[in-house]
């Protein structure tokens, strides 16, 4: 077996760990999303409002699909930090191959659907006709990057499953800044319009899977080396990476197949409230990437300790992990509650989508604390094996809940603030109920019975 140094996720101060763990994560975070944001804000200033909808109009199509892989790179993630936090390096070695092997099939089987099914659910949700043909050029054009983006989710995975979370924010630096600058060159030098802000989005996307492989291919004292000879998908590790994987996608795509039908419910209500919704997206965004940051470096932290049988500092860590969410949301809150307007003035100058927009905020803004439980407690469950319960109370209490809402209470008081409300009601639910699941405790006797038994 080959020896590889073992990261500080094992050892000294938790909250120094997850904070040094979290911030390039959060940095990474914040970089990709500047892909989608770039295009938002030159769209919106270059094109105009109904350009801006278009791309709005396809984000929650985009996030059910790439979202069922993330979901699927999770479980790779688990399965290799609990390997690694073992020191079972030569195992660690074959999920690696496995799981890029993996990105590409499931990369490529992606592309297909997403161009056979882009123009057809963008009308099934009801895309106003002014912009459908814009939106379906949109979605053709972005999903002819998934391999490259499949591939660097993976890798981006597998990094921070042995403790890397700073190379892949330096991959996504790169990447967003060639994102941006051939947003203006496409946009605003060339007149492309939406398929130029969807080009530069996949050239940006190849970037970062070049650098990421090329680091897996060189890493120096990491637990795998890269051979050709080696990329297969081992059947055992296939079916340890879906374990997790498969309903933390599955939690996923219900979620974004909750989010397709709030966007189809904004569609009800004209072309400013598309592009209000788009542009609340960008900046919303700012606290999803917080919260699911640090549910991903609660992930790999209980994934490793675990692995390593460290499992009162698995308790600790979701402690403190908690704590720090709960402190940054509310200052995040504060934040965008009182500037809501000179946010949305920078994504567009149209007096009524700016209204728009700040009307949804103050609806939503307050209610962000309610969902710090939902993410970090399933993080904590998931690095230690724990799926199934996670994603029953995510499906039923959340998407199960809020589809309920959509389809009865907004019928009858139709408004963007009842869609909105779909939000904190099932926010609340879900988090009471994963509270009472982990003070319980049973999950973690049989997260170890489970592995001992593998």
């Amino acid at each position: 077996m080959r020896t590889v140094k073992q990261t500080d996720i094992l050892t000294g101060s938790i909250p120094r760990q997850l904070l040094v763990f979290f911030l390039p994560i959060w940095f990474g975070t914040l970089f990709q999303q500047l892909y989608n944001t770039a295009d938002t804000l030159i769209v919106g200033n270059f094109v105009g409002t109904n350009a801006l909808a278009a791309v709005g109009a396809t984000g929650a199509f985009v996030n059910l699909l790439v979202g069922l892989f993330v979901g699927l790179c999770s479980g790779a993630g688990v399965v290799v930090a609990q390997s690694y936090g073992a020191r079972d390096i030569d195992a660690v070695d074959r999920q690696v191959h496995t799981a890029l092997v993996f990105s590409v099939v499931i990369g490529a089987l992606l592309t297909v659907l997403g161009l056979l099914t882009a123009e057809p659910v963008l009308r099934l949700m009801g895309t106003p006709a002014e912009i459908l043909e814009d939106a379906a050029l949109y979605l053709r054009i972005y999903f002819l990057g998934m391999i490259p983006q499949i591939l660097y989710n993976m890798g981006t995975n597998i990094l921070r499953a042995a403790g890397d979370s700073k190379r892949p924010l330096y991959f996504l630096i790169v990447a967003s800044l060639v994102n941006i600058v051939l947003d203006v060159v496409f946009i605003a030098a060339f007149h492309w319009g939406v398929a130029g802000a969807a080009l530069a989005t996949v050239i940006s996307q190849v970037a970062s899977a070049v650098l990421t492989l090329r680091c897996l291919a060189g890493s120096q004292g990491m637990p795998w080396h890269l051979a050709a000879s080696k990329l297969r998908m081992e059947r055992a590790i296939l079916v340890a990476i879906c374990t997790i994987g498969i309903p933390a996608a599955a939690q996923s795509a219900l979620y974004n197949v909750s989010n397709m039908m709030i966007q189809s419910c904004m569609n009800g209500f004209g072309t400013n409230t598309i592009a209000a919704w788009g542009v609340y997206g960008k900046i919303d965004f700012i606290f999803w990437m917080t919260i699911n940051s640090l549910g991903i470096a609660i992930t790999t932290f209980a994934g490793q300790n675990f692995g390593a049988k460290q499992y009162d500092r698995v308790h600790r860590g979701t402690r403190v992990c908690l704590t720090m969410a709960a402190g940054i949301t509310i200052f995040i809150s504060v934040v965008f509650y009182f500037a809501a307007r000179p946010l949305f003035s920078l994504f567009s100058q149209d007096p009524e989508v700016i209204a728009v927009g700040v009307q949804m905020m103050q609806v939503l803004v307050p209610a962000y604390v309610t969902y710090v439980c939902i993410e970090i407690l399933s993080g904590a469950l998931r690095g230690c094996g724990d799926v199934r319960v996670p994603t029953l109370i995510t499906v039923f209490c959340v998407c199960g809940l809020r589809i309920l809402w959509l389809l009865t209470a907004v019928p009858v008081w139709h408004s963007v603030a009842t869609v909105e409300l779909s939000y904190p009601i099932t926010w609340i639910l879900a988090s009471l109920l994963f509270i009472v699941y982990y003070k319980k405790g049973g999950w973690l006797r049989r997260c170890i019975a489970a592995r001992h038994g593998a």
